[in-house]
């Protein structure tokens, strides 16, 4: 076959006509591109997962009805992968009932005078749910009439007329998740409480019921901040409340800063304009009020704080509305830097004015961070010299193409980093990764025990230095490159202590590392177990003996010792699409001055005790 015919051949195979032009309909295309409506899709192990995106869509449009003045109360159950969200509004329409669950673009959020500054404003959430959703459900109690549908995947398949009810006013929705998209899903209540939580943080006097259990809230973010700080305020809550906004600000003994946001209700776990803003509101006004000129940074260290706005219209910079792209506050209201540099700079400089014992504390920690960052200043300015020309050449770090504070571009939040030990782990990893969305910090040994030291130890020490370099959180997390840090080592002892002192370091220097979700422990298999015409990888003993009794007699078991006798061609299988990562966290209970002082402080043989009264011995496998 000569060139021409193959090309006419090549022409044949990708021809372009009207056949190959097609328009999916409102639920096909939910069910065929899921992401572009909930983010990641996930199993519920954790938080961000698409079944809590589920429910959080349910949750809003009762929120938005709260905050429009109806109904205090929302109970919400959930048994067994079924949820049920049922509010006390004023009920949908009773002749749009079917409108708003199943024609896109359908809402009543796009009339401003009945939802001023809600959340869900592109008609687009609920619909999402019951497209991905088996069994879906809902029905309007309303003036003494109901009105009920039922869905499959987004099909209808029960339209009940209008009918008389006793039943307060208000909306109930029910669905399971369709586990052909959300495959071996289960809601897991440590990531459904703090969501629940964080409504009635933001919605004072608002009362939700979770499967029996009550969320109230009288004191507004003061409470969330009470709620999720590990480490003591050194001033009572600072605690501001205007019409459209409420902020919260303390200082503690932490080092970076740890700020939660908010918009109409929806958490920006990325932040965006209102967060930036704030930061910057708070920086310039301390600042004008000591008269001093304090550095920026020692202002805001060890700074947490939290900021509510209600924006009208606002612009997410995705569907899932994690990060606010709004500049204004509405059509005819000022910028939203604007609007929050002006309600800080007067309530926050009042009430340090009025309030002196709150300022003086404030003004000894600012001087406190000052003069230790002076104190390791020639430290810091050779480090970042080091650092820089590391970055030219870095051998520690193999870096992707893909990372979280890229401007533009797909898969951000994909961007991963694995810091390994030894050179064979690391080389097995960096064979094997994807390079677009995957990196590679290389560990020589084990990293220095942090616990106890100040932060000068960052910069004197090579490795922590490059790492922080290369995660390029040195001024907080704001630019942090990869979403997932991911420690990779062996699951031995040395391994576990590589994981300890790792995670010693970043809840020492930079916690909100870990309260945010970004950092992870890779699992890999123990056991290969394989027969001539199957393999399965197990990663703990009741997989290795479900696959014995699945290959039959006598299967070639391999116990795997370390990271480093992985093929580069198995690891594939370990950080692609299978992946099993757990998420390192962080509760309220967890004191984190307690918890290193007694896993990496000095207190041997009480440490020594506990190893001991809980040790495992685990029978080799021949």
């Amino acid at each position: 076959m000569n060139m021409e015919e193959i090309y006419e051949e090549k022409q044949q195979e990708i021809s372009y006509t009207e056949d190959n032009i097609r328009t999916l309909d409102w639920k096909e295309h939910i069910r065929r591109r899921p992401g572009m409506y909930i983010g990641k899709l996930g199993d519920g192990s954790h938080s961000d997962d698409g079944i809590y995106v589920l429910l959080k869509e349910a949750m809003d449009n009762s929120i938005d009805e709260y905050m429009m003045g109806y109904g205090k109360t929302i109970e919400v159950t959930v048994v067994d992968g079924k949820v049920s969200v049922r509010d006390h509004g004023r009920g949908i329409p009773l002749g749009k009932v079917v409108d708003v669950s199943s024609k896109m673009n359908t809402g009543g959020k796009y009339d401003s005078k009945a939802f001023k500054k809600s959340v869900g404003l592109n008609g687009v959430g609920i619909k999402a749910v019951n497209a991905l959703s088996s069994y879906f459900k809902v029905c309007s109690f309303r003036d003494g009439e109901m009105k009920c549908a039922e869905f499959e995947q987004g099909n209808i398949v029960v339209d009940c007329p209008i009918s008389k009810t006793n039943e307060d006013n208000g909306t109930l929705t029910e669905f399971i998740p369709d586990k052909s998209i959300f495959k071996d899903y289960q809601y897991l209540k440590e990531h459904i409480e703090p969501l629940l939580k964080n409504y009635v943080f933001l919605n004072s006097g608002l009362t939700i019921v979770f499967n029996g259990k009550k969320f109230h809230s009288r004191n507004g973010l003061v409470d969330l901040l009470n709620e999720n700080m590990t480490t003591d305020p050194l001033y009572p809550i600072i605690h501001l409340k205007g019409e459209d906004i409420e902020v919260v600000i303390t200082h503690s003994n932490q080092y970076g800063e740890e700020y939660y946001s908010f918009v109409n209700g929806q958490h920006t776990t990325q932040g965006g304009t209102h967060l930036t803003a704030f930061r910057e509101a708070l920086g310039r006004t301390i600042k004008e009020y000591y008269n001093k000129n304090f550095d920026y940074a020692d202002i805001r260290s060890g700074m947490v704080g939290a900021i509510s706005i209600k924006v009208e219209e606002p612009v997410f910079e995705s569907q899932t509305k994690t990060k606010l792209g709004s500049k204004d506050m509405g059509p005819d209201g000022p910028s939203v830097s604007k609007f929050i540099g002006d309600f800080v700079k007067k309530e926050l400089d009042n009430f340090l004015h009025i309030n002196h014992e709150t300022s003086e504390i404030m003004l000894q920690k600012i001087q406190d961070s000052e003069k230790e960052r002076k104190a390791i200043a020639g430290v810091t300015k050779l480090a970042r010299e080091r650092a820089k020309k590391a970055n030219l050449h870095n051998r520690k770090l193999r870096d992707c193409r893909v990372h979280l504070n890229d401007t533009k571009g797909k898969d951000l939040e994909e961007s991963s980093i694995f810091i390994t030990e030894g050179d064979s782990a690391s080389g097995s990893i960096t064979k094997s990764r994807d390079v677009n969305t995957q990196a590679v910090f290389s560990l020589r040994g084990k990293p220095l025990n942090s616990y106890g030291l100040t932060k000068k130890i960052v910069y004197e020490n090579e490795e922590f230095n490059l790492l922080q370099a290369a995660l390029n959180i040195e001024d907080g997390i704001e630019g942090l490159r990869y979403n997932k840090v991911i420690v990779a080592t062996d699951a031995d002892v040395d391994g576990m202590h590589i994981r300890l002192l790792l995670i010693t370091f970043f809840l020492q220097f930079f916690p909100d590392l870990i309260k945010k979700g970004h950092v992870y422990i890779l699992q890999t298999p123990l056991f290969r177990v394989r027969n001539k015409k199957k393999t399965i990888y197990c990663y703990n003993e009741e997989e290795r003996l479900n696959a014995v009794n699945e290959l039959g007699p006598n299967p070639e078991i391999t116990r795997f010792k370390g990271l480093g006798e992985i093929s580069p061609d198995e690891f594939q299988h370990f950080i692609g699409k299978d992946i099993r990562l757990e998420q390192v966290s962080l509760r309220k209970n967890d004191l984190v001055k307690e918890l290193l002082e007694f896993y990496m402080g000095k207190n041997t043989m009480e440490r020594q005790n506990f190893i001991i009264d809980n040790l495992v011995i685990e029978e080799d496998i021949a």
